[in-house]
């Protein structure tokens, strides 16, 4: 049997449409159409259900979707098997990591560890813990740094990270001369906040959604420095490490209270073998994050 073809199909299922599957795997839809028609051929079964815009697996697509699954991932492991055979330096790495921590922890932690493993690759995919979280349960990451408070029994943890979260705001913003700000207090004001799915975003939502109040968001954005650039500005005040404005000038940060910690894990799935790479990877990193604990 075609694995190619199977990828495609697993690829096409977990994204219910022939035009965004496409674009994730980066061939043309017809190919991927004629791939899918002579997967369906090959198995002697309809596999798919094409309605109008989606494409919904049939009974028989849904058992090989999740046999599937599982052949992949024994491929993979026989993959990382004998890639570890051949050199225990060289591999590639699927590593997500949330933006912030993409932009303020590891450009320098990066850099070091590819200065001490210059064969080993490094993919690294941005996405918030909640997608990372998915990504790693469907076999697409080795590791990942998410939020290590709500463990999932599909996945392995050690945690690098424990923080707490401010509120950051302009130093003309009338809270800024506060010792401590409560969420409620938070919630009440113009706000600039991360996208749905990341840590420092829920925690404000869920709050707010526990105590029916209406946010007032002003901008969702995850890129950092458009984020200080907005509350610089005062267009409205937002959640962050306190790390994050060491070097600020116009702006300050507030200490929740009471006090919100970020504790965040190094995970993996348990039903796969890491590879040498991936093990050199999180020893590394275990023992350069240690200070931030």
């Amino acid at each position: 049997m075609n694995l190619k073809r199977l990828e495609y199909f697993c690829q096409l299922a977990l994204l219910g449409n022939f035009t965004r599957a496409a674009l994730k795997i980066g061939i043309a839809q017809p190919a991927l159409t004629i791939a899918i028609q002579k997967l369906e051929h090959e198995v002697g079964l309809k596999l798919i259900n094409r309605a109008e815009k989606n494409a919904l697996l049939t009974a028989e697509g849904e058992v090989l979707y999740k046999l599937a699954t599982e052949l992949l991932n024994q491929a993979k492991q026989v993959e990382l098997t004998l890639e570890d055979l051949k050199n225990l330096e060289q591999g590639t790495i699927r590593f997500g990591v949330s933006a912030m921590m993409g932009s303020y922890y590891f450009p320098k932690v990066l850099t070091k560890f590819k200065q001490k493993y210059p064969k080993i690759k490094i993919q690294l995919i941005d996405q918030g813990t909640a997608a990372l979280e998915k990504m790693l349960q469907n076999g697409e990451l080795d590791l990942a740094l998410i939020r290590g408070d709500l463990e999932n029994p599909q996945l392995r943890y050690t945690e690098l990270i424990n923080e707490e979260i401010v509120a950051g705001m302009s130093n003309l913003h009338p809270l800024a001369s506060e010792q401590t700000i409560s969420l409620e207090q938070f919630c009440q004001q113009p706000l600039v906040l991360f996208h749905q799915g990341y840590f420092l975003r829920e925690v404000v939502s869920q709050y707010a959604k526990d105590h029916h109040l209406d946010l007032d968001v002003r901008m969702e954005t995850n890129l950092i420095e458009l984020q200080k650039s907005l509350v610089r500005n005062e267009v409205g005040i937002t959640t962050c490490l306190s790390r994050i404005l060491h070097n600020e000038q116009k702006m300050t940060s507030v200490p929740f209270e009471p006090n919100i910690e970020f504790k965040l894990s190094l995970a993996w799935k348990k039903s796969h073998s890491l590879s040498n790479a991936s093990k050199a990877f999180m020893s590394f990193l275990s023992s350069t994050l240690e200070p931030l604990a």
